[in-house]
């Protein structure tokens, strides 16, 4: 894989909740991620994996627990002036999965698209902040007369362009969508993925891109990240994962995915998890995937798999390899 410039690089991130009687839930537990500029990196994995928790951690929603997120060759941990964070907020957008609750009811589309506009581009006046939401409207599949409606009066996948447009309304270089798909129709999930992919092309943008469908992530992203219980367990090229999976996590995800030919459906090996998923308050010792996989040994309790590369450009934490 032709190598890239990094924009985005996570070292050794970790999101612990403190919860009562001092129990700790470790949401993300030690990740470290480099993202391209101009790619799409998919993150996947079973709800609870800790995928949402490491998009808000990234942008700073949640504060990490420890770690360093390096943005273009700045740590984001260090202490900057409110101006510099300004710069940064303006860089780094997200997309919500809840293309409803995430919009507010008591503001039309023309306010909640130019919120981020009156923030960090103050000295437009309103008739040419207008001009601007009305070009972002046009972008994202809609138009000028959507400005003046409130967000009840769309359909969800309406709704998820009004969340897209709000989103690219400061221009953005990188965006995180978390699982921006996963509360729309089947035949509304293409659109918005195709629109994503549009808005890449034309804008240079880059995504971390954080689903469970499987099928979409693959449509969309240059690399994916297999995530487990706060860790990711395996990282590669979307065409690789899906011909060539190392790790059993993996190979479990991709057996599941559903195929349109009956007769391959019927007869085609389907990988059955045993078990449920364990809890991040009180996680396994060693491999944390163990109680649940199939080829399970005695090293994967005692010691932590490391994190190789196994293959070119095939990154994997498994006894196996």
């Amino acid at each position: 894989m032709e190598r890239k410039d990094t924009l985005l690089e996570i070292n050794n991130l970790t999101k612990h909740f403190h919860l009562n009687k001092g129990k700790v839930l470790k949401a993300v537990d030690g990740v470290s991620l480099q993202i391209f500029k101009g790619e799409t990196l998919g993150v996947v994995g079973e709800s609870g994996c800790g995928k949402s928790t490491l998009g808000r951690t990234i942008i700073r929603l949640y504060d990490p627990t420890s770690g360093q997120v390096i943005y273009d060759g700045v740590s984001l941990q260090e202490k900057r002036s409110k101006e510099q964070r300004k710069s940064f907020q303006k860089k780094m957008q997200m997309i919500f999965q809840d293309p409803y609750s995430s919009l507010n009811p008591r503001k039309t589309v023309m306010e909640i698209v130019s919120e981020g506009i009156l923030i960090h581009e103050p000295e437009l006046n309103p008739s040419k902040r207008a001009e601007k939401v009305y070009y972002i409207l046009e972008l994202v599949g809609l138009n000028k007369t959507h400005a003046t409606r409130y967000p009840h009066e769309f359909s969800g996948g309406q709704r998820q362009r009004i969340g897209i447009a709000r989103a690219l309304a400061v221009n953005p270089e990188f965006i995180i969508a978390d699982e921006p798909i996963a509360a729309l129709d089947v035949s509304i999930q293409a659109q918005i993925v195709n629109l994503l992919k549009d808005l890449q092309n034309e804008r240079g943008l880059t995504y971390l891109f954080i689903a469970h469908d499987l099928a979409m992530v693959k449509h969309i992203s240059d690399r994916i990240a297999v995530m487990y219980l706060g860790n990711i367990v395996e990282l590669t090229t979307s065409d690789i994962l899906y011909h060539k999976p190392l790790h059993p996590y993996t190979e479990a995800l991709l057996s599941a995915i559903p195929v349109p030919d009956p007769k391959i459906e019927r007869t085609r090996e389907r990988i059955i998890l045993e078990g449920n998923i364990p809890s991040p308050i009180d996680p396994p010792s060693g491999c944390r995937f163990r109680t649940r996989c199939r080829h399970a040994m005695d090293i994967c309790k005692e010691a932590v798999p490391e994190w190789k590369e196994a293959e070119a450009n095939h990154f994997v934490a498994c006894h196996l390899y």
